[in-house]
């Protein structure tokens, strides 16, 4: 921050040096040249350099300056033609002139552009609100990065609601990237806040998200811009019960990590391991859901463990070689630590996957951590792997 802080002022004081340092080296110049060689005319120049590289106030004074300068004799140049420095004058004015008014022209257009960046994200923080630090005695934490310039998040989303039944979460990834896909997006999202208060079980939650899914789909093909036949979204919906049992309905989308080992030394004691339970039913969009889908048991997540839920953006991130990111064993790394911090976790895969990748994305990435944080229980560990029709 230090370094930064003192980057910008230097910066800065170049900025302001330069349109001096343009007409001291012309005036040197024109004390220096040779009878009938003439610089003069260079300072209209400096106007320009202090408009483009400050501001409105400096291109006057500077413009003034410099108008001045033209009229005085200098050298011997200057001495032998009076009117060469009069026009040169009227030029160095009409210079302040254009770039007083081109520099009102930007500002107005800056000022539009602020502001708009503003209203955007504020509506892109309504759509993927930030996730509160606890729920239901978990600790929470998630982190996003867009692909587009500009935009604060894409195509991935993700939400964790405290219920009756339980925390349930959703972690999805729709087809497409940046701000096209924000209009999907809110439509998931907001179909999944209401579901996961008023279904009794997942199923009943990822039919209401399907329907969503393609009631906004059907509204694309009746405006401009109609879905193209491929539209798609892979989802995860989970639930971490009163009871700690961890249960999934998955949609095309990756399993979620556990990290375990956090109350030893690390980084030894720390372990990432996938969280598989079967092949996952096609992404919404692509097929109808079955009459009952398979609600699937991945564990029960005793206290002090963690689970990192992801969009494929994060696996997916290739670097200059091809070659992709090793998330294992960034989660890993990441969580060397005792007790293993959500927010650390989030922020550290985050930045290893920029540096990954030299931050050039190509995919939106999403990420998601939960640490059980609830008082512990006598109830044991079993196999849990299988399904549930009912959840």
């Amino acid at each position: 921050m230090i370094r930064t802080k003192a980057a910008a002022r230097c910066r800065r004081g170049a900025v302001l040096a330069l349109p001096g340092l343009w007409v001291a080296g012309v005036v040197v110049w024109e004390l220096l040249s040779p009878l009938g060689v003439h610089f003069v005319q260079l300072l209209a120049a400096a106007p320009a350099i202090a408009c483009a590289g400050s501001g409105r106030r400096q291109c006057v004074l500077l413009g003034g300056g410099c108008a001045l300068f033209a009229l005085v004799p200098l050298g011997s140049a200057g001495r032998a033609d009076p009117a060469m420095r009069l026009g040169t004058c009227c030029a160095v004015l009409a210079v302040v002139a254009a770039a007083w008014l081109t520099s009102h022209r930007r500002l107005r257009l800056t000022r539009e552009l602020e502001r708009l960046r503003e209203i955007a994200a504020t509506a892109q923080h309504a759509v993927l609100r930030p996730l509160p630090p606890r729920l239901d005695g978990l600790t929470l934490a998630g982190g996003h990065r867009s692909a587009s310039e500009g935009a604060l998040l894409g195509g991935d989303l993700y939400e964790a609601l405290a219920t009756r039944h339980g925390v349930r979460l959703v972690i999805g990834d729709v087809r497409g990237h940046g701000l096209p896909a924000l209009g999907t997006v809110a439509a998931l999202l907001g179909s999944f806040r209401e579901a996961a208060h008023d279904e009794d079980g997942l199923p009943g939650v990822l039919r209401r998200m399907e329907r969503a899914f393609h009631r906004h789909l059907g509204d694309r093909a009746s405006g401009q811009s109609p879905p193209s036949g491929e539209d798609f979204a892979t989802v995860l919906v989970l639930q971490v019960g009163p009871e700690n049992e961890v249960t999934a309905l998955n949609c095309g989308h990756p399993w979620p990590h556990r990290l375990t080992g956090g109350d030893h030394r690390p980084p030894a004691g720390v372990r990432a391991e996938v969280l598989s339970a079967g092949e996952p039913l096609p992404p919404l969009g692509m097929f109808p859901l079955p009459a009952e889908p398979p609600v699937r048991r991945l564990t029960r997540l005793l206290p002090g463990e963690t689970l990192v839920l992801h969009t494929d953006g994060v696996e997916d991130a290739r670097d200059a070689a091809g070659r992709f990111f090793p998330l294992t064993r960034a989660l890993t790394e990441a969580a060397a630590s005792a007790p293993v911090v959500p927010a650390a976790v989030v922020d550290r895969v985050r930045a290893a996957v920029l540096r990954h990748t030299g931050g050039v994305l190509t995919d939106d990435f999403a990420l998601l951590a939960l640490r059980n944080d609830r008082a512990p229980d006598r109830t044991p560990r079993g196999p849990l792997a299988g399904s549930c029709p009912h959840g």
